[in-house]
C-alpha cells in the first residue's frame, strides 16, 4: 500500500463522518420541515435544535478536512471536480450557509413570521445540500468527470443524470433516515411523548431508504454501465450485503425499542455504502482511467501531508469526542438548584 493509497483511505474516513454525523444534522432539517404548523410542530422542532445545536457547525470540520486533503493529495483531481461540478457544488455551498443562517437567526427571532421564514431556509438548505452533494458523488462514479488535461466536463449533464439524481435522492433520504434514528433516542432522554412518533418516522424512513437503494442499483445498471460491472465484485457486493443487514437488523431494532443499537447498526448500514461505492471504484479516482497512483502529489507531498493528518487527529478526535460526549450528558442541577428544590418541596410537604 503506497502513502496516495493511505491518504485516500483518510479522505474516504473523513467523508464517512461527515456522511454520518453531518448527514444526521441535515436530516434534522427534514424532518424540521414535516413537523407541521408553528403550535403542532413545536415540541418536535425543539428536540432537533437539542440534538444539533451543540454539534452542528463541529461536523462541517469533516467535510473542510476532505476537501483539504483532496486538494492538497490529488491536485488535479480535485481540479477536475470543481471544474466540472461547480454548479452543485455552489449549490451546496449556498446550502451550507442557509441552513446555518436560518438554524441560527430562527431561535433569535421573536416573531412568528420571522422564525417561520428562517425555518423555512433552515429546512429547505438540509433538503437540498445532500442532494447536491448526492449527486456530485453520482457523477463522478458513473464517469461523467474528465481528467483536468482533457478539459472541463458538461456543466450539466456531469450531475443531473440518472445515476446523479438517483444518488441525491438517496443521500437525502440516508440522512433522513439517520436523523429519525439518532432523535428517536434523544426524545427518549428528553420528551418521551415524542418517542413513538420518531420511531415511526425512522421505521418509515428506513423502509424507504431500502427501496431508495435497490432503485439506485437498478438505474445504475442502466446508465452506468462501468460501475454496475464493478459493483458485484467480491468486496463491493461483501459490503453492500452488510449494509443491507445491518439496516434489517436496524429496522428490528427499532421494533424492539432498542434506541442504542440501532444507532450502531444505521452508522454501520449507511457506512459499508459508502465502502462499497469506493472498493468498487478503487483504484480510479476518476473512472474510468484516472487512478491514484497518476494523479497523486509527489511522494514528498504526501508524508508531509500524512504527518500533519496523524498530528490533526491526535487534537482533533479527543476534542470531537468530548463535544459529543458533553452534548449527550444530561445536565446536572447545580447545588443552588438542588438546595431551592429541596426546599421547595420541604414546603409543599409542610402546606
Amino acid at each position: 500500500m503506497t502513502a496516495a493509497d493511505i491518504l485516500l483511505a483518510v479522505l474516504f474516513a473523513a467523508l464517512t463522518a461527515y456522511a454520518l454525523f453531518g448527514g444526521a444534522d441535515f436530516g434534522g432539517g427534514f424532518w424540521d420541515l414535516f413537523a407541521g404548523g408553528a403550535r403542532s410542530g413545536y415540541r418536535q422542532r425543539k428536540l432537533i435544535e437539542h440534538a444539533i445545536g451543540p454539534v452542528w457547525e463541529a461536523n462541517h470540520v469533516w467535510l473542510i478536512f476532505t476537501i483539504v486533503l483532496l486538494w492538497t493529495g490529488f491536485p488535479s483531481v480535485f481540479a477536475a471536480i470543481a471544474s466540472t461540478m461547480y454548479i452543485p457544488l455552489t449549490g451546496a455551498a449556498l446550502g451550507i450557509i442557509g441552513r446555518g443562517a436560518g438554524f441560527a437567526f430562527r431561535k433569535t427571532s421573536v416573531t412568528l413570521r420571522l422564525q417561520e421564514v428562517f425555518g423555512a431556509l433552515f429546512a429547505f438548505s438540509s433538503v437540498v445540500t445532500p442532494f447536491f452533494l448526492g449527486a456530485v458523488a453520482g457523477g463522478i462514479a458513473s464517469g461523467r468527470v474528465p481528467p483536468f488535461s482533457e478539459g472541463r466536463g458538461p456543466l450539466l449533464t456531469s450531475w443531473w443524470n440518472p445515476t446523479s439524481v438517483a444518488t441525491g435522492v438517496l443521500a437525502v433520504g440516508v440522512c433522513a433516515y439517520l436523523a429519525a434514528v439518532f432523535l428517536t433516542f434523544d426524545a427518549q432522554r428528553v420528551d418521551p411523548e415524542l418517542v413513538p412518533a420518531m420511531r415511526h418516522r425512522a421505521l418509515r424512513a428506513g423502509a424507504g431508504v431500502g427501496v431508495l437503494a435497490v432503485i439506485g442499483l437498478v438505474v445504475v445498471a442502466l446508465d452506468a454501465d462501468w460501475l454496475a460491472g464493478r459493483i458485484w465484485r467480491p468486496l463491493p457486493a461483501t459490503l453492500i450485503i452488510a449494509s443491507a443487514v445491518a439496516g434489517l437488523a436496524s429496522i428490528a431494532l427499532l421494533a424492539l425499542g432498542r434506541y442504542i443499537a440501532v444507532r450502531i447498526t444505521g452508522g454501520l448500514a449507511v457506512a459499508a455504502v459508502l465502502w462499497g461505492w469506493a472498493a468498487a471504484q478503487y483504484p480510479y479516482m476518476l473512472p474510468p482511467s484516472t487512478t491514484v497512483r497518476s494523479v497523486a502529489a509527489t511522494p514528498t507531498v504526501m508524508r508531509a501531508t500524512l504527518w500533519s493528518v496523524l498530528v490533526g487527529a491526535a487534537i482533533l478526535t479527543p476534542s470531537m469526542w468530548w463535544l459529543f460526549r458533553l452534548s449527550q450528558t444530561p445536565a446536572r442541577p447545580s447545588p443552588e438548584s438542588a438546595a431551592q428544590s429541596g426546599s421547595g418541596s420541604q414546603h409543599g410537604g409542610e402546606g
